[in-house]
C-alpha cells in the first residue's frame, strides 16, 4: 500500500505535458496546499519527457539549502565553477553550462517547491526561461515566493495554475488503488470527505486505519469502523499546517473546530475580527454563503480532528461550553442548532437537561448517523429523560447491530405499556431472528384501544416478514380502522398494506398510501423516527416490484439514500446497494451491478438476520453473468443464514436458485423452481412476483408454461414493463419472430436491456430457422443492445451462439471485413474451395444468407 498508479489529474497533466512540449508558452507552475499532489504530478508529468528529445533537469529545492546560493539548484549545476566569478558572471557561467549540456535538446527544467529557492538560483531560473528554456514548477499556497519566479507568470512568461482538491470519483480512485480494491459506497463517501481532495492525508487517513485495524475486508470491498486512527505522521503533516500561531488566531481556530460550522456573526461576537481575517488569509478556515448567512468552516477537515484532539481538556470544555452559550444566547433557530447544542454541553459537562439530549438523538436517528444517535440516546438516558430515551437507546442499538445489547437496556427500564411491548419485539424479531416474537404479541391484551392498535400494526410488519400475509393485511386492516390509532400507528399500518399492494401487482394502490404516509411525516417523524425505514422498504417495494427503473432512480438520488450511506447505518447502506443492483441489472450493467450487490453483502454483513438478502441478489447477478462458482457459493451463503424469521425473501430465493441452476447447465431443475414459485406467489396473492417468476421461464425458454397465466395478470399487475413481459411470452409461445423484434426495441427503449437483448435473440432463432433475410436487421439490434451491457450468459443468448473453429472464426472475420475468397486463402495458406466450404458451414451455423450478414452475425459470438 505505500506505493499506487498515479490517479486522476488527468487535465492539469496534459496542461504540463503541453507546456512542456509546445510553444504557446514558455512552461507551467502548479500552486496548491501541502500534499495536493503537485509533486507527483510534476513527477508523472517529467517522466513522460523522452530523453532523446528533451533535455530534462530536475531539482527539489527545501529550507536547508534556501540560505546558500545556488543551493536549490545545486543538484543540476555543472561541477567546480571558475573561481573569481561575480554573481553576474556565475550566472552566465550557470546557463552556458546548461545549455552546453543540453546540446540541441529543448531545455525543461522542474523545480519542486520553488518558493524555497535561494535568490540567485530563482534568477537562474528566471534567465533560462528567458533565453528559451521551459520551467514547470511547483508552489505551496500562501508561501512568500522570491520575485524572479513571480515575475515569471506577472510577465507572461509562463502559465500559472491553482491545484484545485482532487474531486470525489478521483479520490474514491485513489482510494481503490490504495488498498487495492473496492471500498463500501459508505465508508469510501466519509474516509473521503475526511481526506478533503487531498492526496496525501488520504493516503495517511487509509495508513492509519488499515494499521490500527479499522479498515476491514468484507466480501472483497474494504469497510471502514468509523473511528479514526491518527498515525503520528498524519498528526505531524497536519500539525506543520497549523503551527506558530498567534494566541488569538488559535482561538479561532479552535472555536471552529469544536463549532464547525459557525455562523460568521457568531464567531465575530466571540474572538476579534483581525484574528478571523488572519485565520482566512492563513488558508486555515473558509467562509460560505449558506441560504441567507455566512457560515465559517474548517479549510480541511483534519484540522479539526488534530486541534481537537491535541487541546487540553479543559479548555476543550471552555470552548463547548461557551459555543452553546452563544448559540442559545442568539436563539437556536435552525434545524441543525438543538443537536449541536445538545452535543456541546455533552461534551463540555454542561448537559443537565434530557429532554434537549433526547430531541437531539432523534434528530441524529432521522438523519441515520447511528453512532451519534447512541451517544446521545445513552447520554439521555442518563440524565433522567425515562422511558422515551431508553425505548430510542434500544432502537439505535438494534440498527448499530447490537440486539443483546438493546435488550438488556428495556430489561433496565421495565414498563408494561405498547411501546415498551413493540420495542422489545423490534429487537427480538429484527436483531436476533426469533419468530415467536410474533406471538408475543399477538397475546398482548391492553385496555387503551390506542395502545391495542399499536401492537397490532407493529404485529402485522412482523407477519409480514414472516410470509404470514393474511394475518399481516388483516392486522394492518384493523389498526387502520381504529379510531383511537394514533398518527405513527396508522402510518405504520399503511407501510404494511402498501408493501402487499406493490407485492401483489397494483402499484398505483401502494403509491396512494405511501403518499399518505409522507403527508403525516411532521406527525410521526419525531415520536417514531424508524418508521422511515419501513417507509422506505414498502417504496422500494413497489418500485422494484413494478420494474419501475425510474422510480428506482428517483429513490437513489433522494436524501434517504446518501444519508443512509453517509451515516454508518448498515441496514439502509445494504438496502440503497440492493436497489442499485436491480437497476444496473435491469440495464445490463452487470459488472456494476455485482459491483451494488457485492456492496450490499459488506454492508449487510454484520446484521445476521439480513445478510441471506444480499447474497441473493448477488447469486443472481452472477448466474446472468455466467459466473457459476460465484452464484452458487452466495446460494449456499444465502440459504444458510436465511430462516424463518425472512420469509417474505422466498420470491429473491427462489429467483437466486433458479437462475443459478440455469448458469450450471441444469435448465429443467431451473424450471421446476420457478414453476413451484410461481404457484406459490399465486397462492399467497404476490401476482407482481409471480408474473417475474413465470417471466423468468419464458426467458428460460418455456414460454409455453407462462403465456396462458402471464395473459391472466395482464389486469391485475401494474407497471410500464407488465404489457411488454406479456406481449414477449406470447410471441415466444407462437414463434412470432416479427413480434419478437418489435418488443425488444420497445424494451431498448425503456432501458430494459437484459429483455432486450434476449427477445431480440429469440427473434434471431427464428428468422435464422427460417432463413428469412429479416435475421440481420435482428442480429444488429442484439448486437447494439449487447454492446452497451456488461457480460451477459443467459441460455437466451447462448443458445444462438453456435461454436465455430477457430479456422472458421478467421475465415469468417475476414470475409465479414470484405476481403474476396481468394485474398483470404493467400493470407491464410488455403485454397480458394476450402475457404468457400469454411463459409458455407459458417453461414449454416450462424443461419445466415451471405457475407452481408456476417459482421452483425460475428458480434453476437462471445470472444
Amino acid at each position: 500500500m505505500e506505493h499506487w498508479g498515479f490517479v486522476g489529474r488527468a487535465d492539469e497533466l496534459t496542461r504540463l505535458t503541453s507546456a512542456a512540449t509546445g510553444h504557446a508558452e514558455h512552461g507551467l507552475i502548479l500552486s496548491g496546499s501541502a500534499g495536493i499532489g503537485k509533486s507527483r504530478l510534476l513527477h508523472e508529468a517529467v517522466a513522460g519527457l523522452p530523453a532523446e528529445h528533451h533535455a530534462v533537469y530536475c531539482a527539489a529545492a527545501n529550507i536547508a539549502s534556501s540560505g546558500l546560493p545556488f543551493g536549490g539548484l545545486a543538484q543540476i549545476l555543472p561541477a567546480d565553477p571558475p573561481a573569481g566569478l561575480s554573481p553576474a558572471g556565475l550566472l552566465r557561467w550557470a546557463v552556458d553550462g546548461l545549455h552546453a549540456e543540453s546540446g540541441d535538446r529543448p531545455m525543461v527544467l522542474a523545480v519542486d517547491d520553488a518558493h524555497l529557492l535561494d535568490p540567485p538560483s530563482a534568477a537562474l531560473a528566471h534567465l533560462l526561461v528567458r533565453e528559451g528554456a521551459t520551467l514547470l514548477g511547483t508552489l505551496r499556497t500562501a508561501e512568500p515566493v522570491p520575485p524572479p519566479i513571480s515575475a515569471l507568470w506577472t510577465e507572461g512568461l509562463v502559465g500559472h495554475v491553482e491545484l484545485d482538491p482532487l474531486t470525489d470519483d478521483e479520490s474514491r480512485e485513489l482510494l481503490t488503488a490504495l488498498v487495492r480494491g473496492p471500498v463500501e459506497a459508505g465508508s469510501a463517501r466519509r474516509l473521503i470527505r475526511l481526506g478533503g481532495g487531498n492526496p496525501l492525508l488520504l493516503r495517511e487517513l487509509v495508513l492509519a486505519a488499515v494499521g490500527g485495524g479499522e479498515l476491514i475486508e468484507t466480501y472483497g470491498f474494504w469497510r471502514w469502523t468509523g473511528r479514526l486512527t491518527l498515525a503520528p505522521s498524519l498528526a505531524d503533516l497536519v500539525g506543520a499546517r497549523i503551527r506558530g500561531l498567534t494566541p488569538g488566531v488559535r482561538d479561532v481556530l479552535e472555536l471552529v473546530s469544536f463549532g464547525e460550522p459557525v455562523g460568521l456573526t457568531l464567531l465575530l461576537r466571540a474572538a476579534a475580527a483581525a484574528d478571523v481575517e488572519a485565520a482566512e488569509e492563513r488558508g486555515l478556515l473558509r467562509v460560505v454563503a449558506d441560504e441567507r448567512r455566512r457560515e465559517v468552516r474548517l479549510a480541511h477537515p483534519l484540522y479539526g480532528e488534530v486541534v481537537r484532539r491535541r487541546c487540553p481538556v479543559t479548555r476543550s470544555q471552555r470552548l463547548l461550553a461557551e459555543l452553546a452559550d452563544l448559540v442559545e444566547g442568539a436563539g437556536a433557530r435552525r434545524r441543525d442548532d438543538v443537536l449541536r447544542v445538545a452535543l456541546w454541553r455533552l461534551d463540555s459537562g454542561t448537559a443537565q437537561d434530557g429532554a434537549l439530549l433526547l430531541d437531539a438523538a432523534r434528530q441524529a436517528f432521522g438523519r441515520f448517523d447511528i453512532d451519534l444517535a447512541r451517544r446521545l440516546a445513552t447520554a439521555a438516558c442518563d440524565a433522567g429523560a425515562g422511558w422515551a430515551a431508553a425505548e430510542l437507546l434500544a432502537t439505535v442499538l438494534l440498527f448499530a447491530d447490537c440486539p443483546e445489547e438493546a435488550l438488556a437496556v428495556l430489561d433496565e427500564n421495565p414498563d408494561d405499556s405498547a411501546r415498551r411491548l413493540t420495542a422489545r419485539a423490534a429487537v427480538e424479531f429484527f436483531g436476533l431472528g426469533r419468530a415467536e416474537a410474533a406471538d408475543t404479541l399477538a397475546a398482548a391484551r391492553l385496555a387503551d384501544p390506542a395502545e391495542t392498535a399499536r401492537i397490532r400494526a407493529f404485529e402485522a410488519l412482523i407477519r409480514l416478514q414472516l410470509d404470514e400475509l393474511p394475518a399481516a393485511r388483516r392486522l394492518a386492516r384493523e389498526a387502520l380502522d381504529e379510531p383511537a390509532a394514533g398518527v405513527a400507528t396508522r402510518a405504520l399500518a399503511r407501510c404494511v398494506l402498501a408493501y402487499l399492494l406493490a407485492a401483489g401487482g397494483d402499484s398505483a394502490g401502494s403509491a396512494e398510501l405511501i403518499a399518505a404516509v409522507e403527508a403525516d411525516t411532521a406527525a410521526w417523524r419525531r415520536d417514531t423516527p424508524n418508521l422511515q425505514y419501513a417507509l422506505q422498504m414498502a417504496e422500494g417495494t413497489r418500485v422494484s416490484a413494478a420494474l419501475d427503473l425510474p422510480g428506482i432512480d428517483r429513490i437513489l438520488a433522494a436524501e434517504f439514500a446518501h444519508l443512509a450511506q453517509a451515516g454508518g447505518f448498515g441496514f439502509g447502506s445494504g438496502w440503497v446497494s440492493l436497489l442499485q443492483a436491480q437497476a444496473s441489472l435491469l440495464r445490463g450493467q452487470t459488472e456494476e451491478a455485482l459491483h451494488a450487490a457485492e456492496q450490499a453483502c459488506a454492508a449487510l454483513a454484520p446484521a445476521r438476520v439480513y445478510d441471506g438478502s444480499a447474497h441473493f441478489a448477488r447469486a443472481h447477478v452472477a448466474a446472468l453473468r455466467g459466473e457459476s462458482r460465484t452464484a452458487a457459493e452466495s446460494l449456499a451463503t444465502a440459504e444458510s443464514v436465511t430462516g424463518t424469521a425472512l420469509g417474505r425473501y422466498y420470491p429473491w430465493q427462489e429467483q437466486a436458485r433458479a437462475w443459478t441452476l440455469a448458469c450450471q447447465g441444469e435448465l429443467a431443475a431451473a424450471v421446476r423452481v420457478l414453476q413451484r414459485a410461481a404457484a406459490r406467489l399465486r397462492a399467497d396473492g404476490l401476482h407482481a412476483h409471480e408474473l417475474l417468476a413465470l417471466y423468468d421461464l419464458v426467458r428460460l425458454g418455456e414460454p409455453q408454461l407462462a403465456a396462458s397465466r402471464l395473459a391472466e395478470l395482464a389486469p391485475v399487475v401494474g407497471g410500464r414493463a407488465t404489457a411488454l413481459v406479456i406481449r414477449h411470452a406470447e410471441a415466444a409461445a407462437t414463434g412470432a419472430a416479427e413480434e419478437l423484434f418489435a418488443v425488444a426495441r420497445e424494451f431498448a427503449v425503456l432501458g430494459y436491456l437484459v429483455f432486450a437483448a434476449e427477445t431480440a435473440a429469440g427473434a434471431v432463432r427464428i428468422f435464422r430457422t427460417a432463413r428469412d433475410p429479416r435475421a440481420l436487421a435482428a442480429s444488429t439490434l442484439m448486437a447494439d443492445v449487447l454492446s452497451r451491457c456488461g457480460t451477459l450468459r443467459t441460455p437466451a443468448l447462448l443458445a444462438i451462439q453456435p461454436t465455430l473453429t477457430v479456422r472458421e472464426r478467421q475465415v469468417a472475420e475476414l470475409a465479414a471485413e470484405g476481403v474476396r475468397s481468394r485474398e483470404i486463402a493467400d493470407r491464410l495458406y488455403l485454397s480458394p474451395r476450402t475457404v468457400e466450404n469454411h463459409l458455407q458451414r459458417v453461414y449454416t451455423k450462424l443461419g445466415v444468407n451471405g457475407r452481408v450478414e456476417l459482421a452483425p452475425a460475428l458480434r453476437l459470438l462471445p470472444r
